[in-house]
C-alpha cells in the first residue's frame, strides 16, 4: 500500500525533515485488517526513511489523527472473525505476534518519535503511542485500554509499556478498570509527556517536533538506546554501552560543528544537519 495513497487507513506524508503517520479511517480511525495491513507497510516504510544513509533521512517521526477522535478503538468484528474461525487460539498469536513486531519498529526507530493525540484514544492506538518516545496530548484527550469488554487483555505491548512509565501498579489498575483516563491524570502518572491547550494542538505538536528533527539526530539516537537499555536492564549495562555509543559522537558533523559554534559565537547557536 503505497504512503502517498489518500485513501490508506494509515499513510505517510512528508513535512520537511519530519515524516507524519497519518491514521486516517473515518468515522472513528477504527483498526480493522486494512488498518493492521497499512500500520505494518508504514512500520517498514519508517525504517527506511530514517535511515542514517538516506540523504533524505526523516529526523523525526510524527503520529497524528484526522477527525474528532485518534481511535475507537479495534473494530471488534475482526476479533470475532478470529475467535469463531479455524485454530483460534494459533491465529490470535500470529495477529500478536505481527502487532508487537510493528510496536517494536516504532520503538526501535534511530530518531525520535512523536505521538499527538487530541482527542479519544483506545486500544491500538494508545498502544502505539507507547511505543513512540513522546506523548503529546490535548487537554480534552482521554485514553484508555479497554481490552476487558471482549474478554481481552492489551497484547500490542501495552501492559509492559505503561509499567514502564507508570509503574507495574498504574498499569494493572488502567486495563483491570477498563476506563477512561483524562490526559492529566495520566501525565501525572508520567504516560502522556505534555498536556497542551486545545486551542491550537495540531500546531502546537508540529512545532514540537520540527523542533527535536532540528536537533542533533545522531546524539538522539544514543540517548534513546541509552534511555531503554537503562529502564530494561539497568544503568550499569547502559554504562557499559556508553563507549560503544557515545564515542562515535565526537566523528559527527553535528558534534564538530556545535563546538566550533559554541567556542565562536557562544552556546546556543549551533544548527545540525542530522549527520
Amino acid at each position: 500500500m503505497p504512503t502517498n495513497d489518500s485513501a490508506a487507513p494509515l499513510r505517510i506524508e512528508r513535512d520537511g525533515d519530519v515524516a507524519v503517520v497519518v491514521l486516517d479511517n473515518p468515522p472513528l480511525n477504527l483498526f480493522d485488517a486494512a488498518a493492521f495491513d497499512a500500520m505494518e507497510t508504514v512500520a517498514g516504510e519508517l525504517i527506511a526513511l530514517t535511515d542514517p544513509s538516506r540523504p533524505d533521512r526523516a529526523r523525526a517521526v510524527l503520529v497524528e489523527a484526522r477527525g474528532k477522535v485518534v481511535s475507537g478503538g479495534v473494530d471488534v468484528t475482526y476479533f470475532r472473525d478470529i475467535a469463531e474461525g479455524p485454530e483460534p487460539a494459533r491465529r490470535g498469536a500470529e495477529l500478536w505476534a505481527r502487532l508487537l513486531t510493528v510496536a517494536n519498529t516504532f520503538e526501535d526507530l534511530p530518531v525520535p518519535t512523536v505521538f499527538a493525540a487530541h482527542g479519544l484514544c483506545l486500544t491500538a492506538a494508545f498502544e502505539l503511542a507507547l511505543s513512540c518516545d513522546i506523548l503529546l496530548a490535548a487537554e480534552k484527550a482521554s485514553f484508555g485500554l479497554v481490552e476487558i469488554v471482549v474478554g481481552l487483555t492489551p497484547s500490542m505491548g501495552g501492559p509492559q509499556r505503561l509499567a514502564e512509565r507508570a509503574g507495574p501498579a498504574r498499569a494493572k489498575e488502567l486495563i483491570y478498570t477498563g476506563e477512561r483516563y483524562p490526559a492529566a491524570v495520566l501525565e501525572r502518572w508520567n504516560v502522556v509527556n505534555r498536556v497542551l491547550p486545545d486551542d491550537g494542538f495540531a500546531e502546537a505538536a508540529r512545532e514540537y517536533v520540527h523542533r527535536v528533527a532540528a536537533g542533533p539526530t545522531v546524539a538522539h539516537a544514543a540517548t534513546k538506546r541509552l534511555a531503554t537499555v537503562a529502564v530494561r536492564d539497568g544503568a550499569r549495562a547502559a554504562d557499559a554501552l556508553v563507549p560503544e555509543i557515545s564515542g562515535p559522537l565526537f566523528a559527527t558533523d553535528d558534534l564538530r560543528g556545535a563546538v566550533a559554534s559554541f567556542l565562536g559565537e557562544g552556546p546556543g547557536k549551533a544548527t545540525y544537519s542530522g549527520r
